[in-house]
């Protein structure tokens, strides 16, 4: 969302007019100012990582279309971010008619309720006050799940109608989300999930653009843009979302997964990097951003985890998180800086990974979450390692266990300790430090718990684990 400029000056509709403010539709808007920015060559999504090609330029076109969006992908896919994203394309600052007893942002050129339609009639146009909406307050989103028809199309208020109001003005009905977002653009999360007869209200909508509430015989020319949301194994599955629904919406953008590891790194580095500096800040060796992605990766391959639920990308950056904070406790308790995640980090994640992975459970073979777990990060671990054998060589590193040699590592470990002991070790050990090229301690333990946990992912070397720490050994 972009900071507010200065609220324009214009304060009534004489004045407005005089300006020459043209009236235009939510999508004319929309379009006319993603045209502008496309001509200056701006980046139309900033922040988005790896859509460039396939996502990105299909909103451009449903944009230029004029098109409502459904974006179609699982969890963790940056569909509502997106969807935030495109009040960017909206003027910043919109005029309506400055009324308390409106309810909705009326156009002053084009109103569209009858009080609305009454004061720009009856009233001298310099008597007709002006306020200003910014682009940031014209989106509003809603979830699925428990949403009501007068949620977000309306509802006929008992206490109007109590005080006197007739049934027959408009003035008895209260309000949904939808059409207070006249003149916006409103997002509904997890379509499928709907009840059938607020689907039938959006088809309505989509279809004639008028708000029917109760069989009362009022028509609204209502101006949205309406984006829906939703998962593919639910939104295909018959009766789920209504034939004529899914026939009005105009575009369907399907979503993805990152296609690779390195675009998978940059959107947590991205979204993580906030979380390094400060007080105690934290180095993260680039193998350490591998084995973190690589573990969502596996986990979406994963026989064992449902794939029609997917594996979020929030999966990547509160295991991220989780990890960073280890690193940063031992730097703080042992006094070490900067602090350097390891591998014995990664055993912390239980609390943020479990809750994020659904099992599949005919392939579980009843496999519990946390051994499906343990399985993903062993074989995360052994990808990322692999790489880096193929690169340095490290391998030979595991012929210096058969001399008997046994090393002990621990995430409260001092790196110092690390160092100490490998000075009995041979010049070998060298190339361990070829995969974070650094003199400093922190990262030198770093490399040195990723190469024995490597080793061991390839049955090279065994491992006892006891109390928190870890004991490698031939």
């Amino acid at each position: 969302m972009s900071t507010p400029s200065e609220v324009p000056t214009i304060s009534n509709l004489s004045e407005l007019r005089q300006s020459g403010w043209k009236s235009k539709t939510v999508k004319h808007e929309l379009r006319d100012n993603f045209l502008v920015a496309l001509q200056a060559g701006d980046e139309l999504f900033p922040g988005i990582v790896g859509y460039d090609d396939t996502v990105i330029p299909e909103i451009n076109l449903a944009i230029l279309a004029g098109h409502d969006m459904l974006f179609l992908g699982e969890k963790g896919q940056a569909k509502s971010r997106i969807m935030r994203m495109l009040v960017r394309f909206l003027d910043e600052w919109t005029p309506y008619i400055d009324h308390p007893e409106l309810p909705v942002h009326e156009d002053p050129m084009d109103p569209i309720t009858s009080l609305g339609k009454r004061l720009v009639k009856e009233l001298p146009e310099d008597q007709i006050k002006i306020a200003w909406w910014h682009r940031n307050d014209r989106y509003s989103e809603r979830l699925s799940p428990g949403t009501k028809f007068a949620d977000i199309i309306g509802e006929i208020d008992p206490g109007k109608l109590t005080s006197g109001v007739s049934m027959n003005a408009e003035a008895a009905l209260a309000f949904g989300l939808i059409p207070r977002m006249h003149r916006g653009i409103f997002a509904m999360n997890e379509l499928p999930e709907l009840d059938d007869l607020v689907q039938v209200g959006l088809f309505n909508i989509l279809e004639e653009r008028d708000v029917q509430i109760r069989g009362y015989p009022i028509k609204f020319d209502l101006d949205v843009m309406i984006l829906f949301s939703a998962n593919p194994s639910t939104y295909n599955r018959s009766g789920k979302v209504i034939p004529q629904l899914k026939d009005r919406i105009g575009s369907i953008i399907q979503t993805h997964y990152p296609s690779d590891r390195d675009q998978g790194i940059a959107i947590l580095q991205q979204e993580a990097n906030d979380d390094l500096g400060g007080p105690f800040p934290v180095q993260v060796p680039y193998f350490m951003y591998e084995v973190v992605e690589e573990i969502t990766n596996q986990a979406r391959r994963s026989k064992f985890i449902d794939h029609q639920s997917g594996v979020s990308a929030r999966f990547s950056l509160a295991n991220f998180r989780t990890m960073v904070a280890s690193a940063r406790q031992r730097s703080v308790v042992l006094g070490e800086s900067p602090a350097v995640p390891r591998i014995s980090d990664l055993g912390h994640i239980y609390s943020s990974a479990l809750g994020k992975l659904e099992l599949d459970l005919m392939g579980s073979h009843q496999m519990s979450e946390r051994q499906v777990l343990d399985a993903v990060v062993a074989e995360a671990i052994q990808v990322v390692f692999q790489k880096y054998v193929e690169q340095h060589g490290t391998a030979e590193i595991g012929e210096i266990f058969k001399k008997g040699v046994r090393v002990e590592v621990g995430d409260m470990l001092p790196s110092a300790v690390y160092a100490e002991r490998l000075k009995r070790v041979p010049p070998v050990w060298e190339k361990a430090f070829e995969v974070n090229a650094s003199a400093s301690e922190p990262v030198r333990a770093s490399c040195v718990e990723f190469v024995l946990a490597g080793l061991y992912s390839m049955d090279h070397i065994s491992r006892s684990q006891r109390h928190g720490s870890i004991e490698y050994e031939i």
